[in-house]
């Protein structure tokens, strides 16, 4: 099963180079180190516990998944396994291993390395663990003992290793989201002698404060074409070394290096001083300037949602239907894409960028209008409505550029509606992120979604596919619509399954979709091989410079 593939990157966007081995150098001088601007700290290095673009940035350049996607498009292609095979009615897939590959700990690759991941992460104890493994938990719904948030019955039902190269997963039932699912970075293959070793599994909470173990913080080894070296907190920077190892391609650049930057103003200083190579999210504004500069700007597809989450559970006017659409008429759309985001961005009526299948006109609409967002309050007895606006701060999105900024704008429609306003502002990974997906203390909240792959249940599942304390509302009437969707195997019946989910979905308003946008990343001139993705999870070992 193959997805669309999003067009033209590769050839249009991607700055190509014919580097070769010889080419290869120790990391010495400059051109052999490539900094790159990081908008934010990693949680930790265990993709299994991540689900946001900073931490997934180098967790890419260290590990690899059975499948992957053909650089620039959403097309899948062969990762760490050669063939998938489905059987059994999509219950069964077998994967024909690459051979000759190794760890970063010199340990083999195999099919008992891919069934000792997929029974860790089914059998993964504790709630603190359970709860971090968002994307485990949206794919296979749930784990041999739930004792998190988490609560279906598993997918996952085994792992065969048929031969050193030959590796057979056994579902419980069948899944549309593979095998493009397969190619997620939270699936990537970690070496089992590594996690036993450092204790991958210990993830403990107090409060509303994560520890993870060693593993995550210090030594993550998977197969990638970079290996880990240090994370120098002190002066905010992750370096990376080349594999020599590596059973693909080898990297171009001995080094790589993130040095996290959270405020974009200064990422686009030290650009154009020369101390970073590139950055991720130049602000739209600044794209002519960084163009004059010399700097290339490199502008990929939309393929994110941006979304004002709403939280049924603190307030009970959020329960009523009536609230939540007052909402939305009351936000001005069409001016905040063309006021806060880049060109070709888009307002959004529903959950599922315009190039994914599922994606409808059927839709019930709330165009903007704040007579009728009056008019429903009243209706529903919330004329003296106060919601609690989390917003996050010391980060940039591929959806979201500014979030403040982009939560001023929202904040004023809502006044104009009448509604109060609290706003309270929390950095990204200093409690942000918990506080809304974990805790639920928000009201309303900014938050979007980059695609992993072509499939609406990636989007819409994600969210709404079971109960969530970001959302707080429980409609058995969507989930079992969401889940009819998910096991379709066959590219038509999916598609309309999940159009009839978005109308439902659209009907409800459990949160309000706001836009989609076309992210850029920028380097400098003397940078090539770069290939932007509309997934943004690029590859950086084809980069060279000079």
């Amino acid at each position: 099963m193959r997805r669309i593939a999003l067009i033209g990157l590769a050839g249009a966007l991607a700055v190509t180079t014919a580097a070769c081995a010889s080419e290869r150098g120790s990391g010495d001088s400059a051109s052999d180190t490539f900094i790159f601007g990081a908008a934010g700290a990693p949680k930790n290095f265990d993709p299994l516990f991540n689900d946001d673009g900073e931490s997934f940035r180098p967790a890419r350049q260290m590990y690899d998944t059975l499948v992957t996607y053909k650089p620039g498009t959403t097309e899948l292609q062969g990762g760490l396994a050669t063939a998938w095979t489905p059987s059994n009615n999509n219950t069964t897939w077998t994967f024909t291993l690459r051979q000759g590959v190794k760890f970063h700990d010199g340990t083999p690759f195999n099919a008992a390395a891919v069934c000792f991941n997929f029974d860790r992460w089914y059998n993964m104890k504790g709630a603190a663990a359970q709860s971090q493994m968002i994307y485990y938990g949206d794919v296979f719904e749930g784990f041999a003992t739930n004792e998190g948030d988490i609560s279906g019955d598993p997918v996952y039902k085994n792992c065969e290793a048929k031969d050193e190269h030959t590796a057979v997963l056994n579902l419980n039932k069948a899944k549309g989201a593979f095998p493009d699912a397969f190619g997620l970075t939270s699936l990537s293959m970690s070496s089992p002698d590594a996690l036993k070793k450092y204790n991958a599994d210990t993830v403990t909470q107090s409060g509303e404060a994560f520890t993870y173990s060693e593993y995550a913080t210090a030594h993550p080894t998977g197969t990638g074409p970079y290996k880990f070296e240090s994370f120098d907190k002190a002066n905010n920077t992750i370096t990376l070394v080349r594999n020599e190892d590596y059973w693909g391609e080898k990297a171009k650049t001995a080094k790589l290096i993130f040095k996290i930057i959270p405020d974009e103003n200064a990422r686009k200083q030290e650009l154009a001083a020369g101390t970073i190579d590139g950055y991720d999210y130049p602000s739209p504004a600044d794209y002519n300037s960084l163009k004059q500069a010399g700097d290339q700007v490199l502008i990929r597809p939309a393929f994110n949602i941006l979304y004002l989450g709403i939280n049924q559970k603190n307030n009970p006017k959020l329960q009523d239907v009536r609230v939540r659409k007052a909402i939305e008429f009351a936000i001005n759309k069409d001016q905040l894409v063309r006021n806060r985001l880049p060109q070709g961005a888009y307002a959004q009526d529903q959950f599922l960028p315009n190039n994914v299948p599922g994606y409808t006109t059927a839709v019930e609409k709330h165009s903007y209008n704040v007579d009728t967002a009056r008019q429903l309050l009243a209706e529903a007895g919330a004329t003296d409505l106060t919601l609690n606006f989390y917003v996050p701060t010391e980060v940039t999105r591929p959806y979201m550029p500014n979030p403040v900024d982009i939560a001023a704008a929202i904040t004023d429609d809502l006044k104009a509606a009448g509604i109060k306003v609290n706003v309270v502002q929390e950095p990204w990974n200093g409690g942000y992120k918990d506080s809304v997906q974990k805790a639920g203390k928000h009201d309303l909240h900014l938050l979007g979604w980059t695609g992993d792959y072509a499939d609406a249940g990636n989007f819409v599942g994600t969210f709404f596919g079971r109960t969530k304390p970001e959302f707080g509302f429980d409609n058995p009437q969507i989930f079992d619509a969401l889940s009819h969707a998910d096991a379709q195997t066959t590219p038509e019946t999916k598609k309309a399954a999940y159009e009839s989910a978005g109308v439902l979905i659209s009907q409800y308003v459990p949160a309000i979709p706001i836009s989609s946008s076309p992210p850029a990343i920028v380097v400098r001139s003397d940078v090539q091989g770069l290939i932007p993705t509309p997934l943004t999870d690029e590859r950086f070992y084809t980069v060279t410079k000079g």
